[in-house]
C-alpha cells in the first residue's frame, strides 16, 4: 500500500478578503515532496480556503497513484468535520466537505489528525503566497509544482512569518487575536450587585444580548476556537456564538470571575457599609482581597497564565474568549502595557466586544474596546 502524507492549508486577509491555499504531498516519511498545490481564489473566508487546500491535497495525492493518505491539517473545523465529530452547517462548507469525502472515499485509507501551525509550515507558505496572489487582484493556480522527479527535502519545522512587514509599532508577525465577549445580562447585573463566583442565569434580555453578539461573531467569521468562563451565564453566551460559528465550546477555569468573597451579591454601598475601611482600600490597592474573596493582583497572575496558555496553542489565530468584566479588563491591560487604574477607569457594557492582539515577538495592541453596536 501507497501512503502519502497530505498538508495543507488556506487563509484569507480579511474573513473574507483575498484568500488562497496551500497543499503538499510527502511520502510517507514525509523527508520527499511529491507534489505541491497553491491556488488563488479571489474573495472567500477562511474556512473555504482551508477546505480548498485540503481538495487539492486530496486530488494531488489521488493523481500520484497512493493507496492511503495521511491528512495534517492546522484547522481544527476541518479536521473535526471530516472526522465526523463536528456537525457542518454553514452553507459554503456543506458541498466543499461533500467534494472532499467524495476524494477520501477513493482511497483504501484516510486518517485526518489536527497540527499545531508551527508544523504546517510548508503548506502555510504556499497559502501565504496564494494569499499575496489574490490581494495583488491574481486569482488563479500560483507557480504549480507537480515533480517528474521526487524531490528531497528537510521538512521545516517552523512557519514562516505571515504579514511579517512590521506596523508603526514595530510588532511582526501574525498575532494571536482574542475577540473578548462580556457575557449578557443577569438578575444581578441588574441590580448593579457584585457578581463574581456565583451563578446567576441569564436573563430574557441576556439570552438575546447573547444571539445579537453570536449573529454578529458568525458574520465576522474567522474563530479558530471559542473558550469561555465555567460560569453559567458566559457558557451560555457562548453557546450562541457557537452555534452562529458551528464550533464547539471549550472551558477554562481560568477565565472565571473575581472571588468577590463575602461580597457576592452585595450591592456597592452595601459592601462600603459592611465593611468600610476594607472596601476603600480595596477601591485603590489591587493587592486587597474582599473577605474570603481574591484580590485583583491574584486575577492577573491567573489571567496572564490563561493568555500566554491560549497563545501557545493557536499562533497566529482568533480565539473569541466569552469572560467577564475582570478578566476582560485584565487582557486589555496586559495589550496595553496599562497600569492598574484601568481596572477602575474603564467600563465595560454586557455583551460588548473588545479586541486585543499579542504578537510572538512581544508586541501587542488593542483595535477594539467595549463595542456594543450589535445590540
Amino acid at each position: 500500500m501507497t501512503t502519502v502524507v497530505v498538508e495543507a492549508d488556506g487563509g484569507s486577509r480579511g474573513n473574507p478578503g483575498p484568500a488562497g491555499y496551500g497543499a503538499v504531498v510527502f511520502d510517507a516519511d514525509r523527508r520527499t515532496v511529491l507534489a505541491e498545490r497553491s491556488e488563488s481564489i479571489g474573495i472567500a473566508t477562511n474556512n473555504v480556503a482551508e477546505y480548498r487546500g485540503l481538495i487539492a491535497g486530496l486530488t494531488a495525492a489521488r493523481e500520484l497513484g497512493a493507496d492511503a493518505v495521511d491528512v495534517r491539517m492546522d484547522s481544527k473545523l476541518v479536521v473535526e468535520q471530516m472526522s465526523g465529530r463536528w456537525k457542518i452547517k454553514h452553507p459554503d462548507m456543506i458541498p466543499l466537505a461533500a467534494r472532499a469525502r467524495e476524494l477520501a472515499a477513493g482511497f483504501g485509507r484516510v486518517e485526518f489528525t489536527w497540527i499545531p501551525r508551527m508544523q504546517n509550515a510548508y503548506a502555510d507558505r504556499l497559502a501565504n503566497e496564494a494569499m499575496d496572489a489574490a490581494a495583488a487582484g491574481v486569482v488563479g493556480v500560483v507557480d504549480p509544482v507537480v515533480p517528474v522527479d521526487p524531490v528531497a527535502v528537510e521538512a521545516p519545522t517552523t512557519a514562516p512569518a505571515e504579514n511579517t512587514a512590521p506596523g508603526w509599532t514595530g510588532a511582526v508577525g501574525s498575532p494571536t487575536r482574542f475577540l473578548l465577549l462580556r457575557h449578557g445580562q443577569t438578575p444581578l447585573s441588574v441590580e448593579r450587585r457584585y457578581s463574581g463566583r456565583g451563578n446567576p442565569q441569564l436573563t430574557d434580555l441576556g439570552r438575546a444580548q447573547a444571539e445579537a453578539a453570536a449573529n454578529r461573531i458568525g458574520e465576522r467569521g474567522g474563530v479558530a476556537a471559542i473558550v469561555s468562563s465555567p460560569l453559567d451565564r458566559a457558557r451560555a453566551t457562548a453557546a450562541a456564538a457557537g452555534r452562529a460559528l458551528d464550533l464547539p465550546v471549550a472551558v477554562h477555569d481560568g477565565l472565571t470571575e473575581t472571588d468577590f468573597g463575602a461580597w457576592e451579591g452585595l450591592t456597592f454601598r452595601e459592601a462600603a457599609d459592611r465593611d468600610p475601611d476594607l472596601h476603600r482600600a480595596w477601591l485603590g490597592d489591587t493587592s486587597v482581597r474582599p473577605p474570603q474573596g481574591e484580590s485583583f493582583d491574584e486575577v492577573n497572575a491567573r489571567i496572564a497564565k490563561v493568555r500566554d496558555e491560549l497563545i501557545r496553542e493557536y499562533p497566529g489565530r482568533t480565539v473569541l474568549l466569552v469572560s467577564h468584566v475582570t478578566p476582560i479588563k485584565t487582557m486589555l491591560q496586559f495589550a496595553l502595557d496599562a497600569g492598574p487604574s484601568l481596572l477602575y477607569r474603564l467600563h465595560l457594557d454586557l455583551a460588548s466586544l473588545s479586541i486585543a492582539e499579542f504578537f510572538a515577538d512581544g508586541g501587542s495592541s488593542v483595535r477594539l474596546v467595549n463595542d456594543t453596536s450589535h445590540l
